[in-house]
């Protein structure tokens, strides 16, 4: 029979997940408050997941697996603390009111718990001292997975970029991009996607997770080495600007955790992804010289 797999707050990473998962052995239904059309691989049902009473409604149905993967409505300490914690809490309280449990939960959480700002490298067990709202609010949500009593894994993503999520090729087109010297740390949508999707094989497969992975790829770098060689790849001959605002943190994080697992990355680089998504744009920026 077909596992039944919920997505909470199912934007473009859960859309992603979804087409990941094999169809004869899944069934995925996204949350979303304004779902779209359904896809072949995906059934959206509107939900407004920080609503207990209609999350209570969607987990009536018996799914086997639930991922929360959320983006707050506003980059503030409230919009964190809706998106996640009480979202967390309203998930938790209301599978506990339910006769069918899930075999496993996973929260999508954030490199933002680290607050490491020497470039050293952080892993899964790092101390976690955020420097800002976002890192210890995620944090918080955390928790309250942790201590759900429900088996459960924690996936903190590096900065997620892809098709759609062209921040540092705008500022280097738009000459706006920063000379920072910090490292900074990303993966490509398509490999975070397939990384949930790998933890949820893994565990379908009796094989045991461990309680926190670090999703990110295996090149951390400075940020003025990633501008300079997108610069390179575009023909863009100038794209720093002094009043570029630098990364918040500097670290470097370790995938070795994921590595081990068995996962193999499809763009192991950020070179091999931003390769990848100049050449299905097939943009000529030589004209910005």
């Amino acid at each position: 029979m077909k596992e039944h797999v919920l997505i909470v707050g199912c934007g473009d990473i859960g859309e992603r997940l979804a087409q990941c998962l094999p169809q004869d052995a899944y069934e995925v239904t996204g949350l979303r408050r304004n779902p779209p059309a359904d896809l072949p691989f995906l059934h959206y049902q509107a939900c407004d997941v920080t609503n207990a009473e209609e999350l209570a409604e969607v987990l009536r149905q018996d799914f086997a697996v639930v991922i929360i993967t959320m983006t707050p409505s506003e980059r503030s300490d409230a919009g964190y603390q809706r998106a996640y914690v009480q979202t967390c809490r309203n998930l938790v309280e209301e599978l506990d009111a339910q006769s069918l449990k899930p075999r496993l939960v996973i929260f999508v959480s954030s490199t933002a718990v680290y607050g490491q700002l020497d470039g050293s490298w952080v892993d899964e067990n790092s101390p976690t001292e955020p420097v800002g709202f976002s890192g210890e609010r995620l944090l918080e949500a955390e928790a309250v997975i942790q201590n759900s009593g429900y088996a459960n894994t924690i996936v903190r993503f590096s900065g997620i970029y892809g098709p759609n999520r062209n921040r540092l090729i705008e500022q280097v087109k738009q000459k706006r991009a920063s000379a920072s010297a910090h490292f900074t740390n990303r993966i490509h949508a398509d490999d975070g996607a397939r990384c949930l999707a790998h933890f949820i094989e893994l565990d379908r497969k009796g094989e045991k997770l461990q309680p926190v992975y670090l999703a990110t790829d295996s090149a951390p770098a400075p940020m003025v080495e990633v501008v300079t060689w997108l610069a390179q790849q575009m023909g863009v001959a100038e794209f720093l600007s002094d009043a570029a605002t630098n990364e918040r943190g500097n670290k470097r994080c370790s995938n070795q955790c994921l590595l081990g697992s068995g996962f193999v990355f499809r763009y192991p680089g950020f070179k091999d992804g931003y390769a990848s998504l100049l050449a299905a744009a097939a943009i000529s920026f030589t004209s910005c010289d």
